[in-house]
């Protein structure tokens, strides 16, 4: 008796390319139905490489892919039909009309006359794009063309999205919309999958997050366990007032960066309120404050040592 179905399955997935480069070496991975998944990796980690597995645009040399119980080898049209992907670059054709670039689409997946109408209004509304549905796309900004390649994958309002760097080049205004967009779309049922190397943009939207580096899979958890590894935050704090020494604090290790700057590391268990009453005990008072680190190399980092560490110990 199968539980809960997934909306991805991966097993053993590898690829090796011709020029002999393996990117993906023998990747696990379950995505279930309604999940809002981050796939999370630097560059060239091989998150592209799946994506375009699953996708049917790359071949895979091994393993095993299924979209919504559809394996791909056996039956890639049903397969097919479950998927919307919004790929990272932008393969728009740039001399056609907004509007005509999503009817074409509905009209690839046999979605035509009235039904097609109405889905091609519905997601250049829900994109914001609609009044904009005569001019050709490359009229369009940046952002603009990334919300009509998402309209485009939902035309055929497809089980699972998969996207591969949504936001790249996308100012802050135009990502926070998105980004309520595709909470919307989740919420309402669809199993949403998002490439990224911003820490920020998994934590905001995701629940399950999985993170590739070197072609393997490094970690597969909740997006709250794997917050959890990075307790150990670096604040850099502008005070108002210079001073000559850093000040000793309980549960937090400081280092004066110069006389008006104070770098602090805090540890599990202590907060940030934590640390205010002590600095005013030290008759301290803080301007402004940063996180030193970025916080998803600091995660990268974390991670690939200790599984390193766990490869020596075995």
């Amino acid at each position: 008796m199968r539980g809960h179905m997934n909306a991805l399955t991966i097993r053993n997935l590898q690829k090796t390319y011709r020029n002999g480069k393996t990117a993906l070496k023998g990747i696990d991975l379950n995505v279930a139905a309604g999940d809002f998944y981050a796939l999370l990796g630097p560059n060239g980690a091989g998150k592209t490489t799946a994506i375009g597995i699953v996708s049917s645009l790359v071949n895979k040399s091994g393993g095993e892919v299924e979209i919504f119980g559809h394996n791909i080898d056996d039956d890639l049209e049903s397969a097919k039909s479950c998927l919307g992907l919004v790929p990272q670059e932008i393969n728009l054709n740039l001399w056609d009309t907004v509007g005509n670039i999503v009817r074409n689409q509905a009209g690839y997946y046999g979605i035509g006359g009235k039904l097609a109408r109405q889905r091609v209004e519905k997601y250049l509304r829900e994109l914001r794009l609609w009044d904009r549905r005569d001019d050709v796309a490359r009229s369009l900004s940046g952002g603009m063309k990334r919300r009509l390649m998402i309209a485009r994958a939902l035309v055929n309002e497809p089980r699972l999205l998969i996207l591969d760097e949504p936001t790249a080049g996308v100012d802050i205004e135009i990502r926070r919309s998105m980004w309520d967009y595709l909470r919307e779309i989740n919420a309402a049922g669809t199993t949403i999958i998002l490439t990224t190397h911003y820490l920020e943009e998994a934590e905001s939207l995701c629940r399950n997050i999985g993170i590739i580096d070197d072609g393997r899979i490094i970690e597969d958890a909740k997006m709250s366990t794997v917050l959890r590894k990075l307790q150990k935050e670096v604040l850099v704090l502008t005070l108002s007032s210079e001073i000559s020494a850093a000040p000793r604090l309980e549960g937090f290790e400081t280092k004066l960066l110069n006389e008006g700057e104070l770098e602090v590391e805090k540890g599990p268990g202590h907060d940030i309120n934590d640390l205010f009453l002590q600095l005013n005990k030290h008759g301290l008072r803080v301007v402004s404050m940063r996180n030193k680190a970025n916080r998803l190399e600091e995660l990268f980092l974390r991670l690939v040592d200790s599984k390193q560490a766990a490869g020596e110990r075995e």
